[in-house]
Order: structure tokens, then sequence, then C-alpha cells
């Protein structure tokens, strides 16, 4: 799905129930997938530019990353 461009990232969903929490989920994707640094990175990007946080706070974090 990164290959084709598509929006996507790593989520968590109640992870006190499923014990699947963000870190954990994002570090064992990227070791099933063989995910490299850059694919890394984007996911991270991907998951702020889609989340409800307002504007500044997403530009604060994605200038972070970058």
């Amino acid at each position: 799905m990164l290959d084709k461009k598509l929006m996507v990232m790593i989520n968590s969903d109640d992870p006190a129930y499923f014990g699947g929490y963000l870190n954990k989920n994002l570090i064992e994707t990227s070791k099933a997938l063989n995910l490299n640094r850059e694919d890394i990175k984007k996911l991270i990007e991907n998951s702020f530019k889609s989340s409800f946080l307002e504007k500044e706070k997403k530009d604060k974090w994605l200038k972070k990353i970058n």
C-alpha cells in the first residue's frame, strides 16, 4: 500500500484489552514487513496528517519527524 502511495498508518484499538499498544504495533509491523526507515517515517507522517489535531500541532510534529 505504501508503494501505491496510499495514506496508510499503524494504529491501536483498545490497547488495554487487546494488548496492542501503538509502539508495539509499529515495531511488529515493521519487522513483519521488513520496512525501511523511510517506510516507517511515512507511516508516522501519515498518522499525524490524518489525525484530528489542529494544523499548528500537526505541523509542529511533522517538523520533528523530518
